[in-house]
């Protein structure tokens, strides 16, 4: 297997065009190459400056979770640091956890964030939503979101071969009208659920409103975990009950 490393995005685009394969830190296809052969050209795009960036409101793709420190929300830093063990999160990028990954342990995060996705294709480099990126696979170059006022994350404890652990993001954005807003994703299992309200009336608003959407549906667990990221939150960003 050759692997490219490119330095420009020009360069990773033509590696793109002859066919090599993208690998991220390669923590989750590794093993499958292993059994079913490697790829004969694959790409890192750990040497690409766009891809590497660690800012409060910019992320690289092929930035590995340890290095994902107080520059970037809180949100985002706390479910970096709870992904696997200290050796993976050495080794595993955030476009391998955020697209190459069933579990997504970063996707509620960005989610809350707003965050945006930038895309690398062979003949352009465009802005898309998270979603578009999830159902069709993108190349992630970077994500880009809007520094939020406060922010929060918890991840309950699993079981080893389980299904994935409940995880809670929540946090709140200046809104474009003058007011606040509180976005709130839930993982349960693999579904992942988001929903936003109001906050400027305290928690317990938030709370009768998001009792009125899907989140509101979950289970007790899910809801209490809810409950405890929006009265920890609001309070955070300077509004209270």
């Amino acid at each position: 297997m050759l692997l490219r490393l490119p330095t420009s995005v020009s360069e990773a685009q033509e590696c793109m065009a002859e066919g090599a394969v993208p690998i991220g830190g390669a923590t989750l296809i590794w093993a499958t190459w292993q059994r079913d052969g490697f790829p004969e050209h694959a790409m890192s795009l750990r040497d690409l400056p766009e891809a590497n960036a660690v800012e409060r409101e910019a992320l690289g793709s092929a930035v590995v979770l340890h290095r994902i420190d107080d520059r970037v929300p809180e949100v985002l830093r706390r479910a970096a640091a709870t992904v696997g063990t200290g050796a993976v999160r050495r080794t595993a990028t955030v476009g391998g956890n955020i697209v190459g990954s069933t579990l997504r342990c970063l996707l509620p995060a960005a989610l809350v964030l707003g965050a945006r996705a930038v895309v690398l294709e062979p003949d352009s480099v465009y802005e898309t939503d998270l979603a578009e990126v999830l159902a069709k696979g993108h190349l992630l170059l970077s994500l880009r979101w809007r520094d939020p006022i406060a922010s929060g994350y918890r991840k309950l404890p699993g079981d080893a071969g389980g299904p994935p652990p409940l995880v809670v993001a929540a946090a709140v954005h200046a809104a474009d009208d003058g007011g606040t807003l509180l976005r709130v994703a839930v993982r349960d299992g693999y579904e992942v659920l988001t929903e936003s309200a109001g906050c400027d009336a305290g928690s317990e608003q938030v709370l009768e409103d998001l009792r009125r959407t899907a989140i509101g549906a979950l289970h007790p667990t899910a809801w209490g975990v809810v409950r405890q990221q929006v009265t920890e939150v609001v309070p955070a960003a300077g509004f209270d009950t």
